[in-house]
């Protein structure tokens, strides 16, 4: 897979895409700082982790790969559920990451200071999220079967 930019996409996308995933991450966030405000900071912490965005976009690539799929005169939507899935691994491994990231946080700046605290931490997110993709990337056991 190559990463690349397309301000194309942002062309394409509509004003109600963007108000889903607001609205969605918005909502998301509240919770977080909900639980954050009656259980304490660790538990509200550990929820940071998760991509406040991710449900949204989730849905709406699927959305996009289905109405690709029909436009094409194909009726199947394998391919969609196929793209949010992948979609889905990526944020799992990003998340998990950011997990390492909140950990090492958490026991380093009491000891440490704020810039050196957070240049490790993500150093460790950088360093188990791209570990996490490789092993995917490069490991074909990993792989599910094609069909």
């Amino acid at each position: 897979m190559i990463i690349k930019l397309n301000l194309g996409a942002v062309k394409r996308t509509r004003w109600q895409e963007y108000l889903t995933r607001f609205v969605l991450g918005g909502l998301i966030t509240a919770m977080t700082g909900w639980l954050a405000g009656r259980y304490g900071p660790v538990l509200g912490g550990l929820f940071l982790a998760f991509p406040a965005i991710f449900p949204a976009s989730a849905t709406l690539l699927e959305k996009h790969e289905r109405a690709k799929k029909r436009d094409a005169g194909i009726a199947s939507t394998i391919r969609g559920r196929l793209a949010a899935a992948l979609d889905a691994r990526g944020a799992v491994m990003g998340a998990i990451g950011g997990m390492a990231f909140a950990a090492l946080a958490w026991k380093l700046l009491p000891h440490v200071t704020l810039t050196a605290t957070l240049a490790l931490a993500l150093a460790a997110w950088f360093a188990v999220s791209s570990m996490l993709w490789y092993v995917r990337k490069h490991h074909t056991r990993l792989h599910p079967p094609r069909r």
